[in-house]
């Protein structure tokens, strides 16, 4: 039974610890004022602040959404409205204009990343060409905009050794 008391003792004092340290970390940083990135126009910094706190647009996304889809600003949306974005992407796939979607036609990216891929024109993808095929991953944007730090020097040069062996 005296282990348990032991246990929320020390469960306890873990939490009271790490309360302390978050509470102290947080007034151990230095403190920044307005005069710490001085703005390139001076006047911009003379300035008062305006009055009123400026306020985001009040539309939701639904609103945006439904004004989006509404052409004609009469606060309804007709079957016509609602279908036409539907339309045009019909429009772009039917090539031969005859209402209708053929395997062909549906398929069309398809066909030509097939077409460009069999270089020798077989009709058969070998193992290189199909590798041609593989979808373009888009490069991972950066979450910020600062730069990577550079490398210590310590594994910069032992970066430089491993690459004389």
């Amino acid at each position: 039974m005296w282990r348990y008391g032991v246990g929320a003792l020390a469960a306890l004092l873990l939490g009271l610890g790490g309360f302390l340290l978050l509470r102290g970390g947080a007034a151990v940083g230095p403190k920044l004022t307005a005069t710490a990135f001085p703005l390139g126009n001076a006047s911009a910094a003379a300035s008062p602040l305006p009055e009123v706190v400026p306020e985001a647009d009040a539309k939701t996304r639904e609103q945006k959404r439904f004004d989006r889809y509404d052409k004609d600003r009469n606060d309804a949306i007709s079957r016509d409205e609602y279908f036409a974005a539907r339309r045009k992407a019909f429009a772009r796939l039917d090539t031969n204009g005859d209402g209708r979607l053929s395997f062909e036609e549906w398929a069309v990216k398809a066909f030509d990343r097939f077409g460009g891929a069999d270089a020798d024109k077989s009709g058969t993808l070998t193992r290189a060409e199909f590798a041609t095929t593989a979808p373009k991953r888009r490069p991972a944007t950066p979450r910020c905009a600062c730069g990577k730090a550079a490398p210590p020097a310590e594994s910069a040069a032992k970066a430089g050794d491993d690459e004389d062996k």
